[in-house]
């Protein structure tokens, strides 16, 4: 197995561990994770013929992270945003808003990495604009999945939602994870061109 992956396991695995450990809800725990038992099994088995770039592996942990604090505590009620919302006066928790920021963030480099590797569209014009529409649908999708576990689920899915009646909180979480996506494409594109040439040279 390549050692970054270890590394990636090795490090998120006790954190992964804390998080299940007395969830404040036991369903929003598994629904925010969710992502994480989904993606590393793809991540595993696709190793050797499409090893991820460090700086994609280094993005996909601190993502994985940020859900896991989010299952754990649910998203209204993690202390990183209790803390802010003290500090800046906000009238509500806003640590979903990191959430939906990173969305866009790291998926945003994911879909980059999977197209300069596999399609034509190195070096053009398109490129970032396919990217960042990926990020944006993807966030959609969400939206809709978590409309459908609201309305399977009734009033059990609030934490999921955790929109903390702010009425416009769908459309102000795809503006955040567009956000993400449009920042991450803008500062990191270069660095990540120079992590995937280091993958190629390796394999």
């Amino acid at each position: 197995m390549d050692r970054r992956l270890l590394w990636f396991i090795g490090l998120l695995a006790p954190v992964l561990g804390w998080s299940a450990v007395g969830p404040h809800d036991r369903f929003t725990w598994f629904l925010e994770v969710a992502p994480i038992f989904v993606g590393l099994p793809v991540a595993l088995a696709v190793q050797k013929r499409f090893p991820l770039s460090s700086l994609l592996l280094g993005l996909l942990w601190w993502h994985s992270v940020i859900l896991i604090f989010g299952g754990h505590y649910t998203y209204a009620r993690v202390p990183l945003g209790n803390w802010a919302m003290e500090w800046f006066g906000w009238t509500r928790n806003n640590y979903d808003k990191l959430g939906h920021f990173a969305q866009g963030f790291v998926p945003a480099i994911l879909a980059r990495e999977i197209l300069v590797r596999t399609s034509p569209l190195k070096g053009s014009r398109w490129l970032a604009f396919l990217c960042g529409s990926v990020c944006l649908a993807f966030s959609a999708l969400y939206e809709l999945i978590e409309w459908w576990v609201a309305v399977a689920s009734g009033s059990a899915a609030d934490d999921f939602l955790g929109t903390q009646g702010y009425v416009w909180d769908t459309q102000s979480d795809m503006a955040w994870a567009l956000a993400g996506a449009i920042i991450a494409l803008t500062l990191l594109s270069r660095w990540h061109d120079r992590s995937m040439a280091r993958v190629g040279a390796q394999s």
